[in-house]
């Protein structure tokens, strides 16, 4: 609006000779099309010139005005914008995680996928809880109960699934519709009656968590055998800067280095780490496997070491 502005007070001065309140009014009744009587007769080039910014200005104001009356009409325009905003992001996405609730289990998880940079989105149905935390995750508003939130959460595009909210009912709820809507997503579901473990199951959860027993197991732990729990708590797997253990597919090596075995790989003499679990295709575990056990493609193996040394590993085999 201003260059349109400025364009035609300026032609009309220098170019046509108008003095600078002429043009100045020449200019405003011109790209408001009021209709009043020239300052002057023009001639062919200024009539020339007054067509062409007639046409431009009936575009360019038609718009300016278009845009400032839906702002000021809309009460939630900001609003309005952020959730465009994150809507657009959580489009873009795909293999991520979908969190559903963002209570006390489920803030643990976020921070736990961010700290690692796995993407992810939070349904949650509570605004002020979405308020106060908008800027540590992408959140859906919407209940998870229905489809539509789970959708617009990119449920058939996403790799995983946590079902964190503390009702074992709704959480079955969840992991039957997720189920439906993506048959390959991995669910992890968390409950809080034992009797609720194999239902969650049935219903087609991967996993099932119940942190109440997870949280008396560790106790009791700390009474008989303190050192060796606190030792496990030292093993930090917060994020990338302080991780102490790291899995890796199989497959992240094979073009790297030879790998028909765990002695041809030789981490420890090249990145310092140790390998302490070997997991097969078919998800059989074997701790501290033997030097000659064979490798699969598809196994992946379970590696310890101080913080540099993973980062040395990461970095060495572009693992990302």
């Amino acid at each position: 609006m201003a260059s349109v502005l400025l364009v035609g007070v300026l032609v009309y001065h220098f170019a046509h000779n108008f003095s600078w309140v002429e043009a100045i009014y020449m200019t405003i009744i011109t790209v408001t099309t009021v209709g009043f009587s020239e300052v002057r007769p023009l001639d062919e080039n200024a009539k020339i010139f007054t067509v062409f910014l007639i046409v431009s200005s009936v575009f360019i104001f038609g718009f300016a005005i278009s845009v400032v009356t839906e702002y000021i009409l809309s009460r939630n325009s900001l609003q309005v914008l952020k959730k465009r905003k994150v809507k657009n992001k959580i489009n873009s996405l795909s293999n991520h995680v979908v969190v559903c609730g963002y209570g006390r289990n489920g803030q643990q998880a976020a921070e736990k996928l961010k700290a690692y940079n796995k993407p992810f989105v939070v349904i949650e149905k509570d605004r002020e809880i979405i308020e106060a935390n908008e800027k540590a995750a992408l959140f859906v508003e919407g209940d998870v109960n229905e489809d539509e939130a789970l959708m617009a959460a990119g449920i058939d595009r996403a790799q995983y699934l946590v079902a964190a909210l503390p009702d074992d009912a709704i959480n079955l709820f969840v992991v039957l519709s997720a189920r439906q809507l993506n048959k390959n997503l991995f669910i992890i579901s968390r409950a809080s009656q034992v009797t609720s473990i194999r239902k969650l199951e049935f219903a087609g959860a991967n996993k099932v968590i119940m942190p109440d027993k997870i949280g008396g197991d560790h106790m009791a732990s700390l009474v008989v055998m303190p050192d060796l729990i606190t030792f496990m708590d030292k093993l930090s797997v917060e994020g990338e800067n302080t991780t102490n253990l790291e899995e890796v597919e199989i497959e992240d090596f094979t073009d790297q280095v030879e790998c028909n075995s765990l002695r041809d790989l030789d981490l420890r003499r090249r990145t310092g780490c140790t390998i302490i679990g070997y997991i097969e295709p078919d998800g059989n575990y074997i701790i501290n496997p033997e030097a000659d056990l064979v490798l699969e493609p598809k196994g992946k193996v379970i590696v310890l070491g101080r913080p540099e040394q993973i980062q040395k590993l990461n970095e060495m085999f572009h693992i990302g």
